[in-house]
């Protein structure tokens, strides 16, 4: 997808803006017109669809940093179209789960999860990002219940669905998880008959 750069973006608003006016104050309204409605439709466009597209592109190449720093570009977010806005929240999400901010990602994947997503592509990748954020941090029911969403859809992306395959195993797994949780948090092992077994006197 074609995508203006935002910085000129910015430079073209204000000139076919500022530079409609002045032509306007000066020669009247017909010279002004294409001026103003070119600015006035590089604006609406950039209220309705920010820079989720740029920041995209970023993520894909791997720029995390670049791309926190062009969605903050977003004057907006909750005046984004309803598509927008929900990639958006989606790559905050992404983002923040980079950063190991598990709180702050799950909020952000919750807020794109309200929003009814195009395909099931997209739904596909917010809920298997919250069953990740919820089985890494052992709260299995919630996990169970996005993994149970995420069986529901038509997913057609192939990566997707390799990512889908390896979380099925750690849902089968989950078991052998918890149980190895438990004993990295320490403590002595016990026999079966329910004695700890105490170290050696030297």
């Amino acid at each position: 997808m074609f995508t203006i750069n935002i910085y000129l973006r910015f430079a073209l608003i204000a000139i076919c803006l500022l530079g409609g006016i002045g032509l306007m104050l000066a020669y009247g309204f017909w010279y002004a017109f294409p001026f103003l409605l070119t600015g006035i439709i590089l604006l609406a466009g950039y209220i309705a669809f920010g820079t989720v597209n740029s920041a995209g592109q970023l993520v894909q190449q791997m720029q995390f940093v670049e791309a926190e720093d062009r969605l903050r570009l977003t004057w907006k977010p909750d005046w984004l179209y309803k598509t927008p806005r929900a990639f958006y929240y989606i790559l905050k999400g992404t983002l923040a789960m980079q950063r190991k901010s598990q709180d702050e990602a799950e909020e952000y994947l919750e807020k794109a999860r309200a929003i009814d997503l195009p395909t099931d592509n997209e739904k596909a990748m917010v809920e298997l990002q919250l069953a990740s954020i919820h089985a890494n941090r052992g709260r299995w029911k919630q996990a169970q219940v996005a993994y149970h969403n995420l069986k529901k859809l038509n997913i057609t992306e192939p990566q997707i669905k390799m990512q889908v395959a390896e979380f099925d195993k750690v849902m089968k797994n989950r078991g052998s998880i918890q149980q190895a949780k438990r004993m990295n948090k320490g403590g002595i092992p016990t026999k079966p008959g329910g004695k700890r077994r105490r170290p050696k006197m030297r």
